[in-house]
């Protein structure tokens, strides 16, 4: 049973809360979204929502009192190892009415939902010649049949970084599952000539996907490379023009799970929303991919109960033990993840934070564990070791192959993700309301399970959608360029 519920509107101090057996005054001014206590809690108890244990209680918290940072907390306290809830329910979905989506087949075989040409620098002293090729490129070709544009996808590696360490193994394999990524039609690989990160590390791309590799340095400077660089373009763009969508199996769609801005329904709403829409495209065969590691922390246990092997779970400890490792080096904590917002939204711990964000994946068993960028081959579900920082998270997807992705927000994140398609899903119709141009799915009604399956089967219809050819809000704003951000790791020299 849990010990707080959330309240839907502000409750001033004295407001007669109802309860399940009867009610309470608010002990103080609680905030709507915010936790409040179904009945005393003593300090030191802990404090479950979601029918799993969010917390510790700091102080003796009184019934009707606002549960929050200044009396729930994680310390010292270790996380529970197995479900404390074992009749918790979520919504299971059936089977989807669709079998298919519109995308493009490449010689290869593989499955895309986008055609871009990619301008891809393989350093930042590369990555504004690369933004001028993809602007003026872009310019030139808007409209052509088929083209989805061209971009530039810059970042700020490739140099001042020790070869063969993690962190450049990292960034090579990142970009190369950008370069190889079956929405990139075409792509011109950008040097400098001077780096760390030399274009032989990372080209060696799928055989459908042409890359044209240019050296500034080489070919004389900006102006040169801009000039030899437009004409190499004009030719893929030839090329593009001859592809058309046709019908793909469902089981072809690889889609990134992602939340950010999270608040206080987004476990109550469009988490367990979309994980109606992951079951139904896992039961069309098709794979989901869950990351974000350090926000499956206090909900690991329950990701771990539905590994369908050993390894698998035993991969979740050992990535569990390795971010603890890894935050206390660098003077954190996990805890340290839920942002400001979050907490103005009304999540205190990231125990809380993670049991929410875990309902993103549904049911369906856990298949496979890979680290950051890797390709996701089994079918299903796979977790994917990422940072909890979302533009990393899903940089990483898209590197392993992600052809769509699903973007929960309760405060209202900004976010793209060209080459790959990104569908932004509201908490609360307040928030859909308030940004209708940057949201493009509204989950704040599915409060019950019967809602999530009827809310859920709608967002797997959008998605369908999205993957042939639907726009989302994020493709139309124009995001999905400067958010490519590779996991940076290790000593910048």
């Amino acid at each position: 049973m849990d010990d707080i519920g959330l309240l839907l509107g502000d409750a001033p101090r004295g407001t007669l809360l109802e309860l399940a057996d009867g009610t309470t005054p608010s002990a103080e001014d609680i905030p709507a979204g915010h936790k409040v206590a179904l009945h005393a809690i003593p300090k030191g108890a802990p404090v479950r929502k979601y029918g799993e244990v969010i917390g510790v209680a700091l102080a003796d918290i009184p019934a009707g009192g606002h549960v929050h940072v200044h009396n729930l907390g994680v310390g010292r306290w270790e996380t529970p190892t197995t479900s404390t809830s074992p009749t918790r329910t979520r919504p299971t979905a059936g089977s989807p009415a669709r079998d298919h989506f519109l995308g493009y087949r490449r010689a290869d075989g593989r499955a895309a939902t986008r055609n871009y040409i990619v301008v891809l620098p393989t350093v930042n002293c590369s990555a504004t010649v690369a933004r001028m090729i993809a602007l003026r490129a872009d310019a030139l070709h808007k409209g052509t049949p088929g083209l989805d544009g061209v971009i530039a996808l810059p970042h700020d590696l490739g140099c001042g970084m020790a070869e063969g360490t993690p962190g450049d193994a990292i960034l090579r394999r990142t970009l190369r599952g950008y370069l190889g990524h079956a929405n990139v039609a075409g792509s011109l690989l950008i040097s400098l000539g001077c780096e760390v990160n030399q274009p032989e590390n990372i080209v060696g791309v799928s055989d459908s996907t042409s890359t044209e590799m240019l050296t500034i340095q080489q070919l004389g400077g900006t102006t040169a490379t801009l000039n030899t660089a437009l004409d190499r373009i004009s030719d893929l763009v030839s090329r593009i023009t001859q592809t058309h969508r046709v019908p793909i199996p469902l089981a072809e769609l690889t889609l990134g799970l992602q939340c950010g801005g999270s608040d206080a329904y987004s476990g109550l709403t469009a988490n367990p929303t979309l994980g109606v829409a992951a079951d139904l495209l896992v039961a069309a065969g098709g794979k989901v991919v869950l990351g974000e590691t350090p926000e499956i922390y206090g909900a690991h246990h329950l990701l771990r109960d539905r590994a369908a092997t050993p390894e698998a779970a035993a991969r979740i400890d050992q990535l569990i033990a390795w971010w603890q490792e890894y935050t206390a080096a660098n003077g954190a904590t996990l805890d340290n993840n839920p942002s400001r917002g979050n907490r103005a939204g009304g999540i205190t711990t990231i125990w809380e934070k993670s049991l929410g964000a875990v309902l993103k994946s549904g049911t369906s068993p856990l298949n496979d564990v890979i680290d950051y960028a890797e390709p996701v081959t089994a079918p299903g579900l796979t977790f994917m070791d990422t940072p909890g920082y979302d533009p990393v998270s899903a940089t990483g997807m898209v590197a392993g192959g992600a052809n769509l992705l699903a973007f929960t927000t309760g405060r209202g994140s900004l976010f793209g993700s060209r080459p790959v398609p990104c569908l932004k899903i509201s908490t609360t119709s307040g928030l859909y309301e308030r940004m209708r141009g940057d949201i493009d799915f509204d989950a704040g009604p599915a409060m019950s399970h019967a809602d999530q399956l009827t809310y859920g089967t709608a967002l797997f219809e959008a998605l369908v959608d999205m993957a042939s050819g639907a726009e989302s809000k994020s493709e139309a704003l124009g995001f999905g360029t400067e958010e490519i951000v590779p996991w940076r790791m290790g000593a910048v020299l």
